[in-house]
């Protein structure tokens, strides 16, 4: 079978559903350094043919668990299957998986032809020519097979180590920070060939990443990890939606979190009263339902009015708020809000034109629809999952 025979037969099985006898799965995966656990007791199934994530800051234990699955590291505990096939103690080179670096690891004294072709002759292979040159149609690099990578861009360089990846007819391909190194506007433009290329071949794509757009641009399913576990796992629009510890509501995006208590509960929703305001929300985004906690809402979905100038009587209204800080940043206006218990809130607003923008000084009102409401455990961290200076990679 051909490498193109055998996309086509990847693709068109993805299409008709996940063929869950060749899932890849870990099986209370735990890995210890001496006395750190980078990875603890993980559990987690893949699909057949999807583009799954890892999202996560450093030290989270993500890469530490592709490593286990390329066969790189080897568990302190736990299994690693692919279907019924135990892998755990197969060497990296007889498991059918590739893995596609940050640095990319081309060999720069070959062609990029030759690069991609080099697994296939190793292999033994002789007839290489069309496999080949149907791969570098794949990555769009066809009139790039005579040059050398020295001669490329990070984006086409990038292209060829995934080419040279999928052209060992991999069961899962494993993506480690593969677009790290590259600068805002490719790396946008990289995450879209990416996904394109996943669709293309409907192979299983594992991806380790920090960045949280690349994750939600790109994965069918997302697993956020914190210290070695998975705090939340789901498609991106849950995950964001609904997060489900602060750890993820900070991490992936921005939150504003406000203390509240809880007042009442009914079949379908819950009352929240926040500094004297009632909030409503739905019960279905609701991770806590008594005593003490946190009312999430995203700040793009935060209307702001000037103070007695909008009813929202349908929705949630927090009042007594002034315009500390107003930033233009394009397609969206930031305001930094002081409530009047001493917190300030972050607002996004789009930049429609529709309305003047508010000025500092200004005293505002803050509404926002209950369904973007949630509801979260108050004895968690309010920061955590923040992001600072020196947690950048």
């Amino acid at each position: 079978m051909t490498t193109a025979d055998a996309a086509a037969q990847a693709h068109e099985s993805s299409t008709v559903g996940p063929d869950p006898s060749r899932n890849l799965r870990l099986e209370s995966l735990t890995k210890a350094f001496g006395r750190f656990t980078a990875v603890r007791n993980l559990d987690l199934v893949v699909p057949r043919g999807s583009f799954f994530a890892l999202l996560g800051p450093s030290g989270c234990g993500k890469t530490t668990t592709l490593r286990m699955v390329a066969g790189l590291e080897e568990p302190t505990e736990g299994r690693i299957y692919l279907g019924d096939d135990d892998v755990t103690d197969l060497r990296a080179y007889k498991r059918p998986v590739n893995t596609v670096f940050q640095n990319y690891a081309l060999f720069p004294h070959l062609t990029i032809f030759d690069n991609i072709a080099f697994g296939l002759r190793r292999r033994g292979r002789k007839n290489v020519d069309d496999a080949v040159d149907k791969m570098i149609e794949l990555v769009e690099l066809g009139s790039q097979a005579g040059k050398k990578p020295g001669q490329l861009s990070g984006g086409q360089q990038q292209r060829v180590a995934l080419a040279r990846a999928l052209i060992n007819e991999p069961e899962v391909l494993l993506l480690d920070e593969p677009l790290g190194a590259l600068d805002l506007k490719l790396r946008r433009q990289m995450q879209i060939e990416l996904k394109r290329i996943q669709l293309d071949v409907g192979l299983t794509f594992v991806h380790v990443t920090h960045d949280q757009e690349e994750a939600m641009t790109m994965a069918d399913t997302i697993a956020v990890m914190n210290s070695g576990v998975i705090e939340q796992m789901g498609p991106p629009s849950e995950l964001y939606e609904n997060p489900a510890t602060t750890f993820v509501a900070n991490f992936l995006g921005q939150s504003s979190l406000i203390r509240g208590e809880v007042v009442g509960s009914g079949t379908s929703e819950l009352l929240v009263d926040v500094h004297g305001s009632k909030i409503g929300v739905d019960q279905k985004r609701a991770h806590v339902h008594e005593g003490p906690v946190w009312v999430g809402v995203r700040p793009e979905k935060i209307y702001i009015s000037a103070a007695g100038e909008e009813d929202n009587a349908e929705g949630n209204t927090v009042g007594g708020g002034t315009i500390t800080d107003t930033s233009f940043i394009g397609v969206s206006t930031q305001y930094l809000v002081r409530m009047p218990w001493g917190e300030e809130l972050n607002i996004f607003e789009q930049n429609t034109g529709a309305r003047p923008v508010l000025a500092p000084g200004t005293s505002v009102d803050l509404h926002w629809a209950r369904p973007h409401t949630f509801v979260l455990d108050a004895e968690q961290d309010a920061t955590a999952g923040v992001e600072t200076v020196d947690d950048a990679p």
